[in-house]
Parts: structure tokens; C-alpha cells; sequence
């Protein structure tokens, strides 16, 4: 038995007053409608309705269920309404996970822009450069830099590449010397962001030779901002997305090294739980990061 049905099945046979007219409103043959209203009284094992070839009528019992069986229908059709606007409409709370370093350098400043164009909308804005579970912890959507996106029924939109460069400030270089090739990083003082891939294997590539160089340091830390801080105080140099130490570079603050050398590119991906029945406000924040960050 289809539970649902037959609630609907036994709703329009009282309202209608006959089992034809109420086969007619659904769709259904009148012996689906006999059939739903013996299941029902069988999973209740109580007589809902009084039924002769003449008349029918309801039971006591029926009466009863009747009155709760309509207002069950009428909350669940409310129910589902009340997500059409959801639907059409970016509104209610959005909960977002996303990088710090990240979201500080690219994205914080036109995330209240993008609210203003949604005045029914709320953020609650989780930063953090971990990893979460966004189904455990009932995110919405998050933002992850990735090197490889691990399998998974997640749904995950690829919004840019982060290019790195081994970089350093230049008082570091003047006391240490400049590495000329990655093999002379095993002598320099590397501060390492621990939560990457590449956390103690650094690799490049040039003219189609690969390198991986094991290295080590004595400050590892789980932030880019605080390894961009370190470098910028002159205390080693580090492999770190280009975007974050950009503005660094140009106000000579810091100084690439191994130009000629490629490394890691790390992808940054939108997450979310399910392509179907995306809502509005996940589509809306979905087409901000695109704006913001570039579909590359």
C-alpha cells in the first residue's frame, strides 16, 4: 500500500461522496479506489466506511481519522509550497565553508555586495583552511583547494587554478643566497604549510624534467597567512600560491626564485551536496564565486 495515496484516495471518497467521483479527481479506476480504501482499513484494522450498493458513510472511526487525515494533506500541501519560493527566490540561511586565506584575499570584501543583492538572505561563514563534512556538519556548500579532488558523491564545480612560486623577502636571500636550482631548497630554510599535499615534498618541472625535493624547516603552521607573514619577516622562504603573496611581489616586499621552474597547481572547486533540487540561494552564491573567482 502506498500510504499516501490511499490518505488522498480516502480524503476525496468522504469530500466527493462516491468511490467513481473520486477515481475521476484522481486519475484512478474505481477498483484502485476500492482496492486503496480496503488497504487502509486493513493497516488500521478498523472499518473507515460504511458501504452499501445505495449509500455510503462514514464511522465513527472514520470520522475521526478523517478530521486528522485532512489536516495532515493540507499541512504537507503547505508544506511543499512553502519551498517554491526557495526555489525561486535566494532567501533563508546560506552556511558556507571555505578556506581563510583564500576567502580573505579574494573574496570577503564582495561577499556584502553580494548579500545586498539578496536582502532575504543570511550568511553564517565558517573559515577554516581544514577540511569539513559538509553533509555531517550541514553545510550548504564549500570551497576547497585541492591539488586532486578526492571521489565522492559530491557534486564539485571547479571555479580556478592557484599557480604557486617558491618566494622569500629579499633580506633572506642577501643572508641565505638565492637557490638555483630546487635540489639547493634542502639548504634553506622552508616553512611549510601543513595542511597541503605537498607539505614536505616539494615538486617542479622544467623541459619536461620532473623533481621532487623532500624539505624541512623549523616553522610549520597551518595557515597561509601566517606563512606569508614569515616570509615577509625575512625567515625562510616557502611554495605558496601566487594570488596570496601577489601584491607582496609587486611592492617588493618579496621576490620569486626558480622562475624557470613550474610547480604545483592547485584547483579550487565549489562543493555541494546534489545537483538536483539546487536551490536558489546555493545557485546565486554558485554564480558569485564564478564572478568572483573566474571558471578556469
Amino acid at each position: 500500500m502506498d500510504h499516501l495515496t490511499a490518505l488522498k484516495v480516502f480524503r476525496q471518497v468522504v469530500e466527493l461522496g462516491s468511490f467513481a467521483g473520486a477515481g475521476r479527481h484522481l486519475g484512478l479506476s474505481p477498483p484502485a479506489i476500492s482496492k486503496n480504501i480496503s488497504e487502509l482499513e486493513a493497516h488500521l484494522n478498523v472499518r473507515l466506511l460504511h458501504r452499501t450498493t445505495r449509500r455510503m458513510s462514514l464511522t465513527e472511526a472514520g470520522a475521526l481519522y478523517y478530521a486528522r487525515v485532512v489536516r495532515i494533506l493540507d499541512d504537507l500541501e503547505e508544506a511543499d509550497g512553502s519551498l517554491g519560493p526557495l526555489q525561486q527566490t535566494a532567501r533563508g540561511l546560506l552556511r558556507i565553508s571555505a578556506p581563510m586565506t583564500l576567502t580573505l584575499t579574494c573574496l570577503s570584501t564582495a561577499i556584502p555586495k553580494f548579500l545586498s543583492r539578496y536582502p532575504e538572505l543570511s550568511i553564517d561563514l565558517h573559515l577554516d583552511d581544514r577540511r569539513v563534512d559538509i553533509v555531517r556538519d550541514g553545510y550548504d556548500i564549500a570551497i576547497r583547494g585541492s591539488d586532486k579532488l578526492e571521489d565522492s558523491s559530491l557534486i564539485a564545480r571547479k571555479l580556478m587554478s592557484l599557480t604557486h612560486v617558491v618566494c622569500g623577502a629579499p633580506a633572506y636571500f642577501e643572508r641565505r643566497g638565492i637557490p638555483a636550482t630546487p635540489d639547493d631548497l634542502r639548504d634553506h630554510d622552508c616553512v611549510q604549510f601543513t595542511l597541503s599535499g605537498h607539505a614536505s615534498e616539494w615538486e617542479f618541472n622544467a623541459a619536461g624534467r620532473s623533481v621532487s625535493v623532500p624539505v624541512d624547516g623549523r616553522y610549520k603552521v597551518t595557515s597561509s597567512l601566517a606563512v606569508r607573514d614569515a616570509l615577509c619577516a625575512g625567515f625562510g622562504l616557502s611554495l605558496i600560491p601566487w594570488l596570496y603573496v601577489r601584491e607582496d611581489i609587486e611592492q617588493g616586499r618579496l621576490r620569486t626564485v626558480l622562475d624557470d621552474w613550474s610547480s604545483v597547481e592547485t584547483g579550487v572547486y565549489a562543493v555541494y551536496p546534489s545537483r538536483r533540487h539546487v536551490v536558489a540561494k546555493v545557485r546565486a552564491f554558485l554564480d558569485f564565486l564564478d564572478a568572483e573567482l573566474g571558471n578556469g
